[in-house]
């Protein structure tokens, strides 16, 4: 007899799932392990370098191993009498959070694996060393580092295709949806920590822009807009070249600075948004113009 279409999706999903323990295994027992011996030796980085690299992916190879697939490898083999897996899958679910912070911490980790290979030859040979051995089949460990950011959508294209196979009468047919729904939650979860992750990287690049200033820098700001503006001179009815940045709580009117040596800016006034008020003027040697005042002064402006 043939295997229903379900099962076969099951039974998919144990054999990835075997794969991916051993990914996790080679990532936090192999790798891990033997870069952070040799870092307590003190031979070839500094152990906290190792950490950021890895992050937490001890928590989630033990998670899997211990707990996920177990229950997996039990619910297949009580197939015949016991077809279901929505409820494991409804276990496992909230735990797959743990993945948010692997990966926001992916992109920086790559960079560390690449900054300290040129910094540090023994961490180099050593990562080399370890993708020669057979278990590694002629990958990096970047592209092993990978996986874990891919595992999620895979759950989710699986149990989508589960869901779908499944007959209306299946006994497992309301835990599965329910099941696909929480996945489909945390993959959102972990795409809100990357957007959260660019978001924080762009605001640095701003703030660096701005020469770091203490008052200005705060990781709840979000940047709105930014450009070139004209200031009106009203005594000699003339314009200069200024350079605006509005924040949702601030909006700093800076200077291009002609050294670009550290900051590109500097900032000569910064107008709170919570009391500030923008109008119109009709002037018809400016065109464009409006009027930016606030609790610190008004602005005269003129826009492209």
């Amino acid at each position: 007899m043939q295997e229903p279409e379900e099962k076969k999706i099951a039974l998919e999903l144990l054999e990835t799932e075997q794969a991916y323990v051993n990914r996790l295994h080679l990532l936090d027992q192999v790798f891990y392990a033997e870069l952070m011996k040799e870092a307590k030796n003190g031979k070839t980085v500094p152990e906290e370098v190792v950490k950021m690299i890895f992050s937490n992916i001890s928590s989630i190879y033990q998670f899997h191993a211990k707990f996920f697939l177990p229950e997996l490898q039990k619910r297949m083999e009580d197939w015949t009498c016991n077809p279901r897996i929505g409820d494991v899958i409804q276990k496992l679910a909230p735990f797959l959070k743990m993945y948010g912070e692997y990966v926001k911490n992916f992109d920086k980790a790559v960079e560390l694996i690449t900054v300290w290979s040129e910094k540090s030859p023994p961490f180099q040979e050593l990562i080399a060393d370890i993708q020669k051995r057979k278990v590694c089949a002629n990958l990096t460990l970047q592209h092993h580092m990978l996986e874990p950011v891919q595992r999620i959508p895979r759950y989710e294209l699986l149990l989508k295709d589960y869901v779908r196979k499944l007959p209306p009468e299946s006994p497992d047919k309301d835990d599965a949806e329910k099941a696909l729904e929480m996945i489909f939650m945390v993959a959102k979860h972990s795409n809100a920590a990357i957007a959260e992750m660019e978001r924080l990287q762009k605001l640095w690049v701003v703030y660096q822009r701005l020469g770091l200033e203490d008052d200005i820098v705060d990781p709840s700001n979000e940047l709105i807009k930014e450009g070139p503006i004209q200031k009106i001179s009203t005594r000699n009815k003339s314009t200069s070249e200024k350079y605006l940045f509005l924040f949702n709580n601030m909006l700093l009117y800076c200077v291009p600075k002609v050294i670009q040596v550290g900051a590109e800016f500097q900032v000569h006034l910064r107008i709170d948004v919570d009391s500030m008020k923008v109008q119109e003027v009709n002037d018809t040697q400016f065109p464009h113009a409006f009027l930016v005042s606030g609790k610190q002064r008004t602005l005269e402006l003129q826009a492209r």
